[in-house]
């Protein structure tokens, strides 16, 4: 899809695209963050270039700025950070692909609105690779998918699921934190938060929808994804 936000979202012919990086095994949660976090400050010095990290982490729950801890049970007791970053609770564990995106808007458009339907537009575009139909919805943070097959609301309405989390984190214009998409993870886990505090409504992933997809199919549509979006 062309870029959704006319004249913002371009790289310069001066900027260079991305560098993608996968990492192996699970991440460090607090650790990963002060490497991203250095990464960035670099970025905006004008010393590193963009990057894109591709990673999981171990069984863990995040709270954004807006997190109400009414929204928080854990019974399994994983461990509980601090993100830093817009929106409430989420989870994150293996099975789950986590990624943090580095950008500078500086170069890009310095429009937050934009980038957040750039972000948005990211994962919908990603899922369309795998014939899933992804949508926003108005008041509900991440991008979520109808289930037609499933037992519908009280109200009527059809079952919808949410396939992927959104958060970000702007500084001196650049961009960190970023997405996750629920490939395989075990969504019971879950069950220790309201996720993004929406209670009337579910999380599925990927492979729930019954979808064999590996997480390096999942890398692949991503990066055939965002050159699309942002365009490079």
């Amino acid at each position: 899809m062309p870029n959704a936000c006319p004249g913002q979202g371009d790289i310069l012919p001066s900027q260079a695209a991305p560098i993608w990086r996968v990492l192996p095994g699970l991440s460090d949660y607090m650790e990963t963050l002060r490497a991203m976090e250095a990464h960035v400050a670099a970025i905006a010095l004008g010393t590193a270039p963009e990057e894109i990290w591709l990673l999981e982490h171990p069984p863990l729950y995040t709270a954004g700025t807006s997190a109400n801890p009414a929204d928080l049970m854990n019974p399994a007791g994983f461990p509980v950070h601090d993100a830093g970053r817009g929106g409430q609770y989420t989870y994150h564990g293996p099975g789950q692909r986590v990624v943090y995106a580095m950008l500078d808007l500086n170069q890009r458009g310095r429009d937050v609105r934009c980038f957040v339907h750039q972000m948005e537009e990211w994962v919908i575009d990603t899922l369309s690779e795998f014939g899933i139909r992804g949508e926003r919805r108005a008041g509900r943070v991440g991008v979520w998918v109808t289930r037609p097959e499933q037992p519908p609301q009280p109200d009527g309405s059809p079952r919808e699921d949410k396939i992927a989390a959104i958060g970000i984190k702007l500084r001196r214009w650049v961009s960190f934190h970023g997405l996750s998409i629920n490939v395989e993870p075990d969504l019971g886990h879950f069950d220790g938060i309201i996720p993004c505090g929406i209670r009337e409504h579910g999380v599925t992933s990927l492979v729930d929808l019954g979808l064999p997809v590996t997480m390096e199919d999942v890398d692949i549509a991503l990066q055939r994804s965002f050159e699309r979006v942002f365009g490079g």
